[in-house]
């Protein structure tokens, strides 16, 4: 599965990456028909301490998944995240059992 991460406002570490590509890559254990992600990294100009945005978008054949999540760390904001789209993924692979 491809992952694509893009960060805006700032560099993201390898660490980060490496954090986001190993969360990813659990969603397909959840439904292997997952094509392709999109993950966009973003710092929120507010002042509050929640200013870290993670926006995970997820290619299945014929739809795409999106979560956006916002949180105080890029970790707990792609794990909110990815659960959101695990969940949608269990919908969405359950709307072909019936």
């Amino acid at each position: 599965m491809k992952v694509n991460i893009t960060s805006v406002h700032f560099k993201a570490d390898k660490k980060l990456e490496d954090f986001v590509e190993k969360k990813i890559g659990k969603l397909s254990n959840t439904y292997d028909g997952v094509l392709g992600t999109n993950v966009i990294l973003r710092l929120d100009n507010s002042e509050t301490k929640d200013n870290k945005i993670a926006e995970i978008k997820v290619s299945v054949k014929g739809q795409e998944l999106f979560a956006k999540k916002q949180s105080k760390t890029f970790e707990e904001a792609t794990d909110t995240a990815v659960e959101a789209l695990r969940r949608q993924l269990k919908k969405y692979k359950e709307s072909f059992k019936k």
